[in-house]
C-alpha cells in the first residue's frame, strides 16, 4: 500500500504514555461553569457576526487563565487537567440551542417562502410564522417547548452515545490492529504545551511559540473584530477595515470570468490553518478552484451554468451554479471518494508487518490505568441509544417506513463507520458516503408513499463514528484516564443546556437574526437555507425542485473524474491527499479563503520548514493555538462590550 511521506512525519509526532491520569477535580467543575457562562456567549454572538466563533480560542483562554490561578494559588496545572479542560470546552461550545436561533429563521426564511415550504416546517422544529413568540423574539414561549425538550433529550442520547460504537471501533482500530492514527498527535500538542511548569517553560520552545501565535491573534483581532462591533455600537455605522466575510469582487470579474464567485477572505487565520494542514490538501484545494475558474465560463457559455446572469453576487452565483451542475457532480466526487476509501481499506488488511498488529485478546485486555471500560458496556450503549432513536423518529414521523431507522442504525451506520476509523487511522482521513441519508428519504417517499418534509428534521441513527476514533486516540496520547472524561460529561452537560437556552434568548433579544447586526449571518444564512430547502422539496408530491437540479449525467462525469484522478495520482506517485484537496476545491463553497490558506502552506513547506526542519510539524499547530487564543480574548472584551451596551440600551431607563 503507498504510504505518504508527509503522513509519516505526522506520525512520529507523538508517542502513547505509559501513565494516566483522571485530571477529574474542583478545578474541572469550576472550568465547566466558567466555559458555559462566560465563553459560550462569546463564541454564539462572534458566530453570527464573522462566522468563526471562539471554539479553539475558548479551550487556550480558559486553560490560560486556570494556570495562573494555578500559580498564584502555588500549585500547578496537570497535563490531564489541561486536557480535560480542553474538552470540556470543545462540549461546552457546542451550543445546541444555537440550533433554534436557525430554526426561528428557517420558518419566517424569504428561501422557505419561495419554495412554498413554510406550512411544511413541523411545529416542533419551530412555531409557526403567526406564532407571536417570533414576534417577542423569545424561547420562553409555549410554543417553543416541545422543540425545546426534544432537542435536549437528542443531546443527552447523544453524549451517552459518545462511549458507544465509536468508542468499540476506537478499541479495535488502536488496539488491535495498531493503527497510527497520523493526525491525533496535532490535537495533542496544543494542550501538552500549556500543561508545562514554568521551569520546564524557560527550556522548552512550546509556550514560546503559543505567546508568540497569541500576540499575532491579538493585533489582528483588534482590528478584524474589536474595532468594527466596538465602533458600531458607538457611532452610527461600524468602522470596517478588513470587509467581514469577504471582500467581494464578483461584479468586477463577470465580463471575463463570467459564472465565477471571486473575492478574497482577508483572516489571516487562514494562514495560520494552511501551515497546519497536509501540504498537499491544501494545494489539491487550489487545484480544484482553478479548475471550477476555468471551468465555469466553458459551462456558462455551453447552456450548462445557465442560471447565472450579470449582477449576480457571491451567494446567488453558488447557489445558481450548485442547481445547475455542481450539486450533481459533487453527489459523483464524493461516491469516488467513498469507492477509492473502502478500496483502500479492503487493501490494508493484511498488509501490517510482523509484529505490528495486536490481537482480538488486547479487546478485551486494554492497557493498565487507561480507565477503559468493557466492549460489551459500549456495545450495549450504541444498541440502547440507537433504538432509542429510532423510537423517536417513529413518534415524531409515523408515516415513514421504520425499517429505514432500523437500517440507518444497525446495517449502514456500522459498516461506514468501521471503514472511516481505518481511514482515519491510516491516512488521517474522513470518509463519507455522500447522499444515502438524503436518498433513502427520497426512496421512502417514492415507493412507500411519504409525503413531507418532517423527515428532513428528524433524529434519524445515521451516523459515522469514525472522528470519535481519533478523539479517544487524542485522550490516550494526553495520558488522561477515560474515568475523567466520563465525569466531565455528566458535570458539563447540564451546563451546557442552561447556558445554551439562555444566552439563545439573550442574544436573540438584542436584535433580529439575521440582521445588520449580525453581518455574517445576514450574508450567508440566505444561501444556506436556499441550499437545505431546496433538498427537502424533493420529498413533497409534484415536479420537486431537487429533481430537476439532479443530472444523473453530471453524477457519472463526477465519478468517473474522482476515480480516474486517484488511479493517476497512484500512477505517478503523487501523494494521495491531493484528490481529497482537489473535491474541497470544486465543492463550490465559498472559495475566498483559499488564497491565504495556500499562502500558509506554501510559507510553512518552503520557509518554515526549510529553517527549523521536522521540528515545524509540532511548531506549527502550538502557533496556530496561540493565534486562536488571541484572537479569542480580543473577541471576548468585544462580546463583553457589546452585550453590556445594547442591554442598557434596553431598559426603560
Amino acid at each position: 500500500m503507498y504510504e505518504d511521506k508527509e503522513l509519516q512525519e505526522y506520525r512520529d509526532l507523538l508517542k502513547p504514555p505509559s501513565h494516566f491520569e483522571e485530571g477529574f477535580d474542583w478545578k474541572t467543575i469550576v472550568g465547566a461553569i466558567f466555559i458555559g457562562f462566560l465563553m459560550m456567549p462569546g463564541s454564539m454572538y462572534l458566530q453570527l457576526v464573522i462566522g468563526t466563533g471562539i471554539g479553539p480560542a475558548a479551550r487556550w483562554v480558559t486553560i490560560i487563565l486556570f494556570a495562573e490561578i494555578a500559580k498564584r494559588s502555588y500549585t500547578e496545572l496537570k497535563q490531564q487537567e489541561v486536557f480535560l479542560l480542553y474538552y470540556m470546552a470543545g462540549a461546552a461550545l457546542a451550543s445546541p440551542f444555537q440550533g433554534l436561533l436557525w430554526s426561528q429563521y428557517l420558518v419566517q426564511s424569504d428561501a422557505a417562502r419561495m419554495l412554498g415550504l413554510v406550512e411544511y416546517i413541523p411545529s416542533w422544529v419551530a412555531p409557526g410564522p403567526d406564532s407571536t413568540s417570533l414576534v417577542e423574539r423569545t424561547f420562553f414561549h409555549r410554543d417553543w417547548l416541545t422543540p425545546i425538550l426534544l432537542l435536549a433529550g437528542a443531546q443527552l442520547i447523544q453524549r451517552i452515545d459518545h462511549f458507544g460504537l465509536g468508542y468499540t471501533l476506537y478499541r479495535i482500530t488502536s488496539d488491535v490492529e495498531k493503527l497510527p492514527f497520523p493526525m491525533a498527535p496535532v490535537g495533542a500538542l496544543g494542550t501538552m504545551a500549556l500543561a508545562e511548569s514554568t521551569e520546564d517553560r524557560k527550556r522548552s520552545w512550546k509556550w514560546r511559540v503559543f505567546s508568540i501565535g497569541g500576540m499575532i491573534g491579538l493585533g489582528f483581532g483588534a482590528i478584524y473584530v474589536l474595532l468594527p462591533i466596538v465602533s458600531g455600537l458607538l457611532f452610527a455605522k461600524p468602522i470596517r477595515l478588513i470587509p467581514i466575510p469577504w471582500v467581494e469582487l464578483t461584479g468586477y470579474t463577470e465580463q471575463v470570468l463570467p459564472a465565477v464567485a471571486t473575492g478574497i477572505q482577508l483572516d489571516i487565520g487562514l494562514i495560520f490553518i494552511g501551515m497546519v494542514l497536509p501540504f498537499w490538501a491544501v494545494i489539491g484545494g487550489l487545484v480544484g478552484l482553478i479548475i471550477t475558474i476555468i471551468l465555469n465560463p466553458i459551462l456558462h457559455s455551453v447552456g450548462i451554468l445557465h442560471r447565472w446572469h450579470p449582477g449576480m453576487g457571491t451567494v446567488d452565483t453558488v447557489f445558481a451554479n450548485n442547481f445547475d451542475f455542481y450539486m450533481s457532480f459533487g453527489i459523483g466526487l464524493g461516491l469516488a471518494i467513498a469507492a477509492v476509501g473502502v478500496w483502500h481499506v479492503v487493501r490494508s488488511f493484511g498488509k501490517s508487518a510482523p509484529g505490528e498488529r495486536g490481537s482480538w485478546k488486547n479487546l478485551f485486555n486494554p492497557p493498565e490505568g487507561r480507565g477503559d471500560f468493557s466492549i460489551y458496556i459500549s456495545l450495549g450503549i450504541y444498541v440502547f441509544s440507537t433504538l432509542a432513536y429510532v423510537l423517536l423518529c417513529v413518534w415524531l414521523v409515523p408515516t415513514f417506513p421504520w425499517i429505514f431507522f432500523l437500517a440507518y442504525g444497525f446495517i449502514y451506520t456500522p459498516v461506514v463507520s468501521y471503514v472511516s476509523a481505518r481511514m482515519e487511522g491510516i491516512a488521517g482521513q474522513f470518509v463519507s458516503l455522500p447522499l444515502v441519508r438524503e436518498a433513502s428519504f427520497i426512496a421512502g417517499a417514492r415507493f412507500f408513499g411519504y409525503s413531507g418534509i418532517e423527515i428532513w428534521y428528524a433524529p434519524i441513527p445515521i451516523h459515522n463514528y469514525g472522528e470519535a476514533t481519533v478523539h479517544f486516540r487524542q485522550i490516550e496520547l494526553t495520558g488522561t484516564s477515560l474515568r475523567g472524561i466520563i465525569k466531565a460529561e455528566i458535570v458539563v452537560f447540564p451546563v451546557v443546556i442552561i447556558a445554551s437556552l439562555l444566552f439563545s434568548q439573550f442574544i436573540w433579544r438584542l436584535a433580529p437574526i439575521p440582521s445588520s447586526s449580525y453581518p455574517y449571518a445576514q450574508e450567508l444564512w440566505h444561501l444556506q437555507a436556499l441550499n437545505s430547502l431546496l433538498m427537502q422539496t424533493s420529498t413533497l408530491e409534484g415536479n420537486s425542485l431537487f429533481f430537476q437540479a439532479l443530472r444523473g449525467e453530471y453524477v457519472a462525469a463526477g465519478m468517473g473524474f474522482g476515480v480516474l484522478t486517484y488511479f493517476l495520482l497512484m500512477l505517478f506517485g503523487l501523494p494521495i491527499m491531493l484528490i481529497y484537496g482537489v473535491v474541497r476545491g470544486l465543492g463550490q463553497s465559498t472559495p475566498h479563503g483559499m488564497l491565504l490558506e495556500v499562502a500558509g502552506a506554501l510559507l510553512g513547506r518552503f520557509f518554515f520548514l526549510k529553517k527549523y526542519g521536522k521540528s515545524w510539524r509540532q511548531y506549527a499547530p502550538v502557533l496556530l493555538a496561540g493565534f486562536s487564543c488571541g484572537m479569542g480574548l480580543t473577541g471576548m472584551f468585544a462580546m463583553g462590550f457589546a452585550l453590556i451596551l445594547k442591554s442598557l440600551g434596553r431598559l426603560a431607563y
